[in-house]
């Protein structure tokens, strides 16, 4: 049996806010490597080694994490920052059974949206919000105020006392002193 590599099943997914990097373990391979590189100078982040044995992973970043199954590795990147945008390449080497192969399966560039800029687009968009309806809420008042006013006014000019105008009013008519 031949080793058979397949590069059009790898995935790249953004999950729970992680970056997984998926693709099939080669067919009729005994033992194998899997490194991921950042960069145009192909600096290795990540490493799974597995053979028959055992499987070794190897990491040197603390973003990065590796998982395997028996069909298939993944590499997941976390709490990535803007600092992390690069060029991410992904090699196999498979050393048996011979003949030994060394193969980049894939590029991929990532973009990451820095929190910060979220957080302040945010936190602007809330600022303006409130500034509306603190607006809003201080129009309401004047209005407000300006009717009670008026309304008070209407009141004291129409209710002269003892107007024939004033119903239900139990008013007494004002007696003049008999001297």
């Amino acid at each position: 049996d031949q080793a058979h590599v397949s590069d059009d099943q790898v995935m790249v997914e953004f999950k729970n806010g992680n970056f997984n990097f998926t693709f099939p373990n080669p067919k009729n391979v005994s033992e194998f490597s899997m490194t991921l590189f950042k960069g145009r100078e192909k600096k290795e982040i990540c490493a799974l080694h597995l053979n028959k044995e055992r499987v070794i992973s190897k990491s040197n970043v603390t973003y990065c994490q590796t998982q395997n199954s028996s069909s298939s590795t993944t590499f997941i990147l976390k709490n990535l920052e803007r600092k992390h945008i690069d060029v991410y390449t992904y090699c196999l080497e498979i050393f048996l059974p011979p003949p030994y192969i060394e193969c980049c399966l894939k590029e991929t560039y990532l973009y990451i949206q820095d929190k910060e800029d979220c957080f302040s687009l945010g936190l602007v968009s809330w600022i303006i919000i409130g500034a509306i309806i603190f607006a809003i809420s201080c129009v309401c008042c004047v209005v407000a105020c300006c009717l009670r006013n008026k309304n008070r006014n209407c009141e004291s000019s129409s209710h002269e006392y003892n107007s024939e105008y004033m119903p239900m009013a139990a008013v007494n008519a004002a007696k003049k002193p008999r001297i």
